[in-house]
């Protein structure tokens, strides 16, 4: 069916989608074809609020555990937990917005939905570079480590991506969007194509910079793993598999944030708001995927965490080794 038989009887899209103006778009539902299907809410739409479901229960629970947990003091802990706090709010952002789409056709609703979402999913990203940074940082600098200066430069670093966060997310609300001119709306309205362009090009350089990073703490890890042989005069099996699965884990997690973000972003870019919104669903989907995987790969894994896990979960574990957190190096 062509977009310019649904112009009068297209269903209202969620506020994070284009216009389409008159376009052809899978995700335009017609209101004949609603009533053949008596299926009224797009699927799309209950994909993300599904998703959100999923990631505001897992990050929940790995802030809690941190939260209620003495020993998750760690510097290290800090950064998981502004990670699993930025995951949590973009789930809850992600069932506000399924929901307000559906109760309220409040454009003042949709700036506060859309501007919560921006600036939850950026503190997300903007947090993996932050861990990122400490876990080269632990390597580097791995005598010094455990100490209060570091703690205090992690500090700084949650606050500033916060407050950066914040200041994006705010953007729309405060007049940049393009209500009043539709003409300047990007692949994701209310925002405006300067807005998105800018917030995929925040991503390509915090992208980069997890490369450049990641392919240092690589060079330490096979230095140290050199210098451990050259002392014990060979390279030991066990040596050999740490080395390769450190290498191995930092591949899967630059690989599943290229993965979850790069299509999103690459989109952002060459999209126009004329394009067919399942574009954008199919590319934003997959991104909210990233902060579905996050507690796994930072936080489930870590043994301190599943140790209290374990507490919590059947309350007659007796922990009784040392409360000294590892470094992110170990993790």
């Amino acid at each position: 069916m062509k977009g310019s038989e649904l112009v009068n009887d297209t269903v209202e899209l969620s506020p994070l989608l284009p216009l389409e103006d008159g376009n052809d778009s899978l995700l335009s539902l017609s209101a004949a074809s609603v009533s053949h299907l008596d299926f009224p809410v797009n699927p799309w739409d209950i994909m993300l609020c599904l998703s959100g479901t999923v990631i505001a229960c897992e990050n929940a629970l790995v802030v809690a555990i941190i939260l209620y947990t003495p020993t998750l003091r760690a510097p290290m802990f800090v950064l998981i937990g502004s990670l699993a706090t930025a995951d949590l709010l973009a789930g809850v952002g992600l069932i506000l917005n399924f929901a307000f789409q559906y109760l309220t056709s409040s454009d003042t609703v949709n700036l506060i939905t859309v501007g919560f979402l921006v600036a939850s999913f950026t503190a997300s990203v903007s947090s993996l570079l932050a861990i990122t940074v400490d876990r080269y940082f632990s390597l580097y600098n791995a005598l010094t480590y455990f100490s209060e200066k570091t703690l205090h430069c992690v500090h700084l670093m949650v606050a500033g991506t916060w407050g950066v966060s914040l200041c994006l997310g705010l953007l729309p609300v405060l007049g940049w969007n393009c209500l009043e001119e539709p003409s300047t709306c990007s692949i994701v309205r209310p925002l405006t194509r300067m807005h998105v362009t800018l917030l995929a090009a925040s991503f390509f350089v915090v992208f980069g910079l997890m490369l450049s990073l990641y392919f240092k703490i690589c060079k330490i890890v096979c230095r140290h793993a050199h210098q451990i042989a050259l002392q014990q005069h060979f390279f030991s099996t066990s040596h050999l598999v740490a080395t390769k699965k450190g290498v191995s884990t930092l591949a899967i997690i630059l690989g599943t944030f290229g993965a979850s973000w790069l299509p999103f972003a690459v989109y952002c870019l060459v999209g126009k708001r004329e394009y067919p919104a399942v574009y954008t669903y199919a590319t934003l989907l997959p991104a909210t995927y990233n902060s579905m995987i996050n507690p796994i790969i930072y936080a489930y894994r870590n043994t301190d965490i599943q140790r209290a896990l374990s507490v919590l979960f059947y309350g007659c574990f007796q922990i009784n080794v040392s409360y000294r957190s590892r470094s992110p190096s170990e993790v």
